[in-house]
């Protein structure tokens, strides 16, 4: 069977989307680009904005006019919300939702052309983590590892417990015995990730911590390098400051989602932070982690948001050293306590606030670029060819490096010299003795890193 996949939303989904991928070609089918004739579809979605759920139904659209005869399943995070929703979309067959997920390919075999079936359960009745094994995709340099799911917090924006169930977490034997493998696999880079990362270990017996497991990894002989991926500002403890400070395994980079620089705006939202917490952390981070990219994400023009409580985030941000920020405007969610808030902000007027927070953005992101000319950086050199035929890499604290250099670098970690800043990224140079080596490609490995225990 040619399976086409397709995904909407965070990195997690990202990560399961590649598990899958992996266990399609594991099982000897091919796997094809989404825009391909195939005979089965998978778009595995998301619905934490209004624009996340118009994105997953264009995506099914999409799928039935590439071939209206192929299976098109939808699953995920929108699946899981609005199941009827999915199925009234002409040409779709299959709705799973997130806890039906990982068993996509005995529900393909099951579902006949015409007739949609909802498989969708209460996922909030979930007490184990699903064991997708390792996220791989055989054409990225990366592997994502999913390590935690669901969450126990109740942003009065989110509807992410609703569709993702409680915190869930994968043992730490089980996440090192993962990491080995991808090791072995040659993979230079693994990003552990979690719909609540932060939360990590609060379920098990006995309760353990993200950063617990990140001193489990540490004292690894060998491992891929570590990339965690978003953490609450809350959940950033000294235990994980010292480890990024002292670690060279761990990337230099965290990812915290602010929201809002307002006090009063994060109460209404119901976070676990405040905008002072948030202020003194990413002080702290620069201080004692040299070199750190911190990056947030922001919400703007959640209700009550006025003129004075944007100033505040913008101001905040401004005086900050973060390096990157993902910027977001409010759509209510249904079911969600903000979606029944007084003071919805006008849609014009977000528009503009996320216009002057882009163009922060742009220029922190390029203030942060500039400390490192002529600097060395190690980066992980991504599996593709970039720009204008240079090697391109991602660097531990998250800048895009373009440089020339033998092809066989590709899936390998190199040091480069930076050179010049761009508006994308940095271009640099092999330092003379760099050796062009490389780990065996990842594709050799997939029936390997398939394998349960």
């Amino acid at each position: 069977m040619r399976i086409a996949f397709a995904t909407v939303g965070c990195r997690l989904n990202q990560f399961e989307t590649d598990a899958l991928r992996g266990r399609a070609q594991v099982a000897g089918h091919a796997v094809v680009p989404f825009e391909a004739a195939a005979d089965a579809y998978v778009i595995n979605t998301c619905t934490i904005t209004a624009e996340a759920d118009a994105d997953s139904r264009q995506l099914a659209r999409r799928a039935v006019r590439r071939n209206p005869s192929a299976l098109v399943a939808v699953t995920g995070c929108y699946a899981q919300a609005a199941p009827e929703r999915v199925a009234a979309i002409p040409g779709v067959d299959l709705i799973l939702g997130n806890a039906e997920k990982p068993e996509l390919f005995s529900w393909l075999r099951a579902v006949r052309k015409g007739v949609a079936r909802i498989q969708v359960g209460d996922v909030r009745r979930q007490r184990r983590i699903d064991d997708y094994g390792p996220g791989i995709d055989a054409d990225r340099t990366r592997a994502f590892l999913k390590v935690q799911d669901g969450c126990n917090y109740r942003c009065s924006f989110c509807v992410v417990p609703a569709v993702r169930g409680g915190n869930r977490s994968q043992p730490p034997d089980q996440v090192l015995r993962e990491l080995l493998r991808l090791h072995a696999a040659g993979f230079p880079e693994v990003v552990l990730t979690g719909i609540h990362l932060g939360t990590y270990g609060r379920d098990l017996t006995p309760p353990g911590s993200l950063a617990a497991l990140c001193r489990q990894i540490a004292a690894l002989p060998e491992a891929p390098r570590i990339r965690l991926s978003s953490l609450d500002p809350h959940e950033v403890t000294p235990d994980l400051i010292h480890l990024l400070a002292g670690s060279p395994r761990f990337c230099r980079h965290l990812h915290l989602p602010l929201q809002s620089g307002d006090e009063q705006v994060l109460r209404r939202m119901r976070r676990g932070h405040t905008a002072a917490r948030f202020r003194a952390l990413v002080e702290q981070l620069a201080a004692e982690v040299p070199g750190i990219a911190v990056t947030g994400d922001v919400i703007v023009g959640f209700p009550g948001e006025d003129d004075r409580a944007f100033q505040a985030t913008h101001d905040l941000l401004a005086a900050l050293p973060v390096a990157g920020l993902h910027v977001f405007s409010y759509s209510p969610r249904p079911g969600t306590e903000a979606a029944a808030h007084d003071g919805q902000v006008p849609r014009t007027v977000k528009a503009e606030r996320s216009r002057r927070l882009r163009a922060l953005a742009v220029a922190k992101g390029r203030a942060f670029r500039e400390r490192f000319l002529g600097a060395v950086l190690e980066v992980a050199v991504l599996d593709r060819e970039g720009a204008g035929g240079l090697l391109e890499g991602l660097s531990d604290n998250g800048l895009r490096v373009w440089f020339a250099g033998d092809a066989l670098l590709r899936g390998a970690l190199a040091r480069v010299r930076i050179d010049e800043v761009t508006g994308r990224g940095l271009l640099g140079t092999l330092p003379p003795a760099t050796e062009s080596a490389r780990p065996s490609s990842a594709r050799d490995f997939l029936p390997v890193l398939a394998r349960r225990d």
